[in-house]
């Protein structure tokens, strides 16, 4: 007898929501920013990062829950190299726009 596979498909999509949700409180702080500052600029990239964590939210993070939620319904591996690579892609991104921010000042 094999032992259950010992997945928690629901830390998965916390774990996104998550990552979302702090893209778009780094887009808020660098908007805030923006209007004190009076720098256009720095609006843009207040919101590209919040485009960016909205597309997270409403587009990543439901696709890999129902993903890892089929797979392990499957009983395959829930790892998918894509998803790592999106959610470094994202992080690297809004840690990019949030450098450009403090360095226009």
């Amino acid at each position: 007898m094999t032992p259950p596979v010992e997945t928690q498909p629901e830390r998965t999509a916390l774990a996104w929501q998550r990552t979302g949700l702090g893209v778009l409180a780094v887009a808020g702080l660098l908007g805030h920013r923006a209007l004190h500052t009076d720098r256009p600029a720095m609006l843009v990239a207040a919101g590209l990062a919040a485009l960016l964590g909205l597309a997270v939210l409403g587009a990543l993070a439901p696709l890999r829950n129902r993903q890892v939620q089929r797979r392990v319904a499957h009983g395959s591996a829930v790892c998918d190299p894509w998803a790592a690579r999106a959610a470094t892609g994202v992080v690297v991104l809004t840690a990019l726009a949030a450098a450009a921010a403090v360095a226009l000042v």
